[in-house]
């Protein structure tokens, strides 16, 4: 669950990403649609047709928190193609540093981190090196701070 400040504040965030679609036929504001898919992630939703439903399941004042824009009196969501291109498209390493930002905005100041890594089974690159993941977390937050792909090499 997110607050609503911190709904509210998490569009301001993404203001300064550069949006990579053409500028015709822009219906959402990049912040609003960025701004969805982080709290719906959040909230544990995983994929782009999750992270859509939830954006549907949101009452008009939580979408407008989140930057939605108002048309006819109440306030629309991106669907889930929007959101799909908008993700698959964005600089991701501009998304995780503003994402960081909101992070530690928000974020309860934490004395202990846990680091710990997994290797993906079955996950492996054109070249065949298997693929793990670092994750740092809070021991008492339980708040993923960051978490990074490293390829192994054999």
């Amino acid at each position: 669950m997110l607050t609503a400040d911190q709904m509210r504040i998490l569009p301001d965030f993404f203001n300064d990403i550069a949006d990579p679609r053409a500028r015709s036929g822009r219906r959402h504001r990049l912040s609003a649609v960025l701004s969805i898919a982080a709290a719906a992630t959040l909230c544990g939703m995983t994929g782009y047709k999750a992270i859509a439903g939830w954006a549907q399941d949101l009452g008009d004042k939580a979408r407008a928190r989140l930057g939605c824009r108002r048309v006819e009196g109440r306030y629309v969501v991106p669907s889930e193609s929007i959101i799909r291109n908008v993700l698959i498209r964005v600089d991701p390493a501009v998304l995780d540093r503003a994402l960081q930002q909101w992070n530690e905005a928000f974020a309860p100041k934490e004395k202990n981190i846990a680091v710990d890594g997994k290797t993906m089974c079955n996950a492996k690159d054109d070249k065949g090196h298997q693929t793990h993941i670092m994750s740092a977390v809070g021991h008492k937050s339980v708040i993923c701070y960051t978490q990074k792909k490293l390829v192994l090499c054999p």
